[in-house]
């Protein structure tokens, strides 16, 4: 009995130490700089990041400006993300679009964070293999808390 008891709590452990894990090539994806170097190509980007928004909420866009989309939420305890993408010019003429991904439950977010990221990057420069459907991988991984933080534990904002 001691013996079984024993040996699902190890498995329930080695089940949890995984969840949270993101594959290191979205972790990639996600990271990257996300910087238009043309009016126009800045336009088009921006244009697809509000698509993408529009498509990937559960929440409704409050705000959409030349420089923010927003949305609402999250709402207390769901797993749902709510977004903020940020577009800002750089001295060199360029600009950089912000992503940040957040959700108010303790068991974590769903979709993972990070592979949001990674999908309205890929989206947003038209590398997506899945551009107008909704992302759905890494459902079952979560990041435990409100927000996803960089390996230096700052919010991300890309």
């Amino acid at each position: 009995m001691r013996k079984g008891l024993m040996a699902v709590l190890c498995a329930l452990a080695a089940g949890c130490s995984t969840q949270g894990q993101v594959n290191p090539d979205v972790m990639q994806i996600a990271t990257a700089p996300l910087t238009c170097t043309s009016k126009a190509q800045c336009d088009a980007w921006w244009q697809r990041a509000h698509s993408w928004v529009t498509t990937h909420s559960r929440y409704e866009v409050t705000t959409a400006t030349d420089a923010l989309i927003q949305t609402t939420g999250p709402e207390g305890g769901t797993r749902a993300l709510a977004f903020e993408i940020t577009k800002t010019p750089n001295i060199d003429g360029t600009s950089t679009i912000g992503f940040a991904a957040h959700c108010d439950s303790s068991l974590g977010c769903k979709p993972n964070p990070w592979e949001a990221g990674a999908d309205f990057k890929q989206f947003v420069r038209g590398s997506s293999p899945n551009l107008a459907a909704p992302s759905t991988s890494g459902q079952s991984a979560g990041t435990n808390g409100q927000s996803t933080s960089s390996p230096t534990g700052e919010p991300v904002s890309q």
